[in-house]
């Protein structure tokens, strides 16, 4: 089933948000409430902050639920920015959590299917996620140790 995403848009950027990939971290909301408002309707305000502020707040997504692309005449892919393969510079492993990805990274799921992914991106180390195989927070209830 394709994955339902939302487009916002300041000219400059698009965030692409995921609301099935979102694992609820707050941190979008909690440090830049101005333009991530989980209250209102539509929740990401584009006008109320600059271009990069908000491109430094989507690159912390742990999940990987926002991301953005530049609004190039070249850039058509919401999932790729600028078009080219990142090298994937750092991974963590969290404690009894997921694996992070630090930089952009390329996914390559089951079916084939490639997407391009910019800031972090957390990955399911359990098994239990139900967004496999990104992390939705699914190792907090089952009390994952590893």
């Amino acid at each position: 089933m394709p994955q339902s995403t939302h487009h916002y848009t300041n000219g400059e950027i698009t965030i692409v948000w995921k609301p099935a990939t979102c694992i609820h971290s707050r941190i979008c909301w909690t440090e830049l409430r101005e333009v991530f408002d989980p209250v209102k309707r539509p929740w990401i305000d584009m006008a109320s902050s600059t271009t990069e502020r908000i491109i430094e707040q989507v690159r912390k997504c742990p999940s990987g639920a926002l991301s953005y692309f530049r609004n190039e005449p070249n850039s058509s892919n919401p999932e790729t920015v600028s078009g080219e393969r990142a090298e994937i510079l750092n991974i963590q492993v969290l404690p009894n959590g997921p694996l992070v990805i630090h930089t952009g990274c390329t996914i390559t799921h089951s079916d084939g299917n490639t997407e391009i992914r910019e800031g972090k991106t957390s990955l399911c180390r359990c098994g239990a996620s139900g967004n496999k195989p990104f992390c939705d927070g699914s190792h907090k209830k089952i009390e994952f140790k590893g």
